[in-house]
């Protein structure tokens, strides 16, 4: 962490940069040129990361071929030397898709462990419900694939100890799909965070809102849902046993029994990127509120939820405080934010721009206005103005900051793109990825830890560190 002499430094030459409106690489002229066109703001491009070269192929496998499982392949795929192999799902339909997309010869299969089993699959993309990833993640480093598991990387917070022991006996290629870790916004954010972009931090908000049924996890049911075309058996993992329902098999998010709600889906994500940016480990106190307001189809899970957690002070950050809010009938039509508030601006993000905004306190706090000192003696007023002078007859005028940096993704940037190619280059020459176990986990166990506040009603303590719950704090 740097000391403070060199952050006043670094945040001094930010500043500077600033006010003169360019903060552009010199390898990137034609960024400049572009920059200035943009409705006269100072916008200025991100380059996406440089492609990682195919050295070897590698052989790849989908294990749950739902939304994020295809979403998943499609950005996987686009990396030079990847070849789809196989899939694995509990819907026919899911299957037969699968070959329509990519081919005859990808091997389609019920059963994942049929996956698991063969040699020629190198690596595996879990893109199940929430219930399986642990067990499917264990198994699949067990059998000495690469994994590529899907956020939450665990349903339960116990199960995170184990997955983060068993990658240390395995040392394979681990990336939990979050795919914020990658996304060249959030790293930059975290440059002109680590600058002192907005001086000391002191206060987060984030949220994501939604106005759209599907949104909202009411995806669409095929026509031939059945018990012959779905293995529901397998499907509900032995944590239930009930007739088959097609509703819960197709929208499993809503149920607790499979999904982790709001929390498990898009908390972390939120979380993701506020530890990315501030390289911190996380809260220690949680607390959660929220309801089930309007959507009441049968679902067990909210469908508002706000999340409060402290952070402590460590040599990463300052202790600050974080405020977390997902809607899903946000009649405003709805949006996603995020701001972090420092002691001399703010920086706020959406999913292809940050923005940074400087404002800083004066040296000399002034009289007068919606202030006391119109309320003293004339008297006393003329004692309060000569003290005043004296005590700030040494501070000069300064230049300040005026108007707002912006950075950009290029139009078209999938962050996705970036995420699976960090795992692949990891693959080849086995370095860590940028979300491995431990990472995800202190992403993951905050907002279960939320889930079990809004669930249980009382503050939830957390040691972020050595990654345990903390109880009778």
């Amino acid at each position: 962490m740097m000391s403070k002499a060199e952050k006043n430094h670094s945040r001094r030459k930010f500043i500077k940069q600033l006010g003169g409106s360019a903060i552009i690489a010199a390898s990137a002229p034609t960024v400049l040129a572009e920059a200035a066109t943009i409705e006269g703001k100072n916008v200025q491009l991100l380059k996406r990361r440089g492609k990682v070269p195919a050295n070897d192929r590698i052989n790849v496998a989908a294990i749950g071929l739902g939304i994020m499982g295809f979403g998943n392949l499609d950005a996987g795929l686009k990396t030079d030397g990847v070849e789809l192999v196989a899939g694995a799902d509990c819907y026919d339909g899911h299957l037969i898709r699968l070959k329509e997309l990519y081919g005859a010869q990808v091997k389609g299969k019920r059963n994942y462990e049929e996956i698991l089993d063969d040699p020629s699959v190198d690596a595996v993309i879990i893109s199940t419900p929430d219930h399986w990833h642990a067990r499917q993640a264990i198994e699949a480093m067990k059998k000495g694939k690469a994994v590529y598991c899907e956020k939450p990387m665990v349903k339960e917070i116990e199960e995170g100890e184990e997955i983060v022991r068993v990658h240390k006996d395995t040392k394979v290629a681990f990336q939990v799909g979050s795919q914020w870790a990658s996304s060249i916004v959030i790293h930059k954010a975290k440059e002109l965070f680590e600058n002192g972009a907005i001086g000391q931090l002191n206060f987060v908000e984030v949220y994501t809102d939604r106005f759209d049924p599907k949104g909202a996890w009411q995806y669409s049911i095929p026509p031939d849902a059945s018990e012959i075309t779905c293995d529901w058996k397998t499907f509900q993992g032995g944590v239930t046993d009930l007739p088959f329902d097609p509703v819960r098999f197709f929208r499993w998010r809503n149920y607790q029994d499979y999904g982790t709600g709001m929390a498990g889906d898009l908390f972390v994500h939120l979380f993701t990127r506020l530890h990315t940016i501030t390289s911190s480990v996380g809260p220690n106190r949680i607390y959660a509120s929220g309801g089930l307001n309007y959507w009441k189809d049968g679902r067990d899970v909210a469908d508002l939820m706000l999340g409060l957690f402290d952070y402590p002070e460590t040599d990463q950050h300052p202790a600050f405080n974080l405020s977390l809010r997902v809607n899903f009938i946000d009649g405003s039509g709805g949006g996603d934010r995020m701001r972090l508030v420092g002691s001399e601006g703010e920086m706020v993000l959406n999913d292809y721009s940050v923005k940074v905004v400087n404002k800083q306190l004066p040296e000399a706090p002034g009289y007068g206005g919606w202030d006391t000192f119109d309320t003293f003696p004339e008297k006393i007023q003329e004692q309060f103005v000569k003290e005043y002078n004296q005590k700030y007859k040494d501070v000069k005028p300064r230049v300040s900051p005026v108007g707002e940096l912006i950075f950009e993704a290029p139009r078209g940037y999938d962050m996705r793109v970036d995420h699976l190619e960090n795992w692949f280059n990891a693959i080849r020459t086995n370095e860590d990825t940028v979300e491995g176990p431990t990472f995800a986990l202190r992403t993951a166990a905050p907002a279960l830890a939320a889930n079990l506040s809004l669930y249980e009603k009382q503050i939830m303590h957390w040691d972020p560190v050595k990654m345990r719950r903390v109880k009778n704090a």
